[in-house]
């Protein structure tokens, strides 16, 4: 039956767990970065707000890769 059939959209599970591996790689990267730039701005503010902004942008792009991976349709 063609109600069955899988779709052409899906993706297989090793692309799925690598896509999760990097999606956890990029939040706690960025979240540590940040982190790490707001004690670094104490003492040199030059340093410290790029080290904010990258780790802020690299923790929001862990957050985007979440909800893209809520929409994909895994091959069973």
């Amino acid at each position: 039956m063609a109600f069955f059939k899988p779709s052409s959209g899906t993706v297989s599970n090793k692309f799925v767990a690598r896509l999760q591996a990097l999606i956890w790689v990029l939040i706690y990267g960025g979240l540590l970065t940040l982190i790490l730039g707001l004690s670094v701005q104490r003492t040199d503010e030059a340093l410290g707000w790029p080290l904010v902004v990258g780790g802020a942008l690299v923790a929001a792009l862990g957050f985007v890769l979440i909800y893209v991976r809520s929409r994909m349709k895994v091959e069973p």
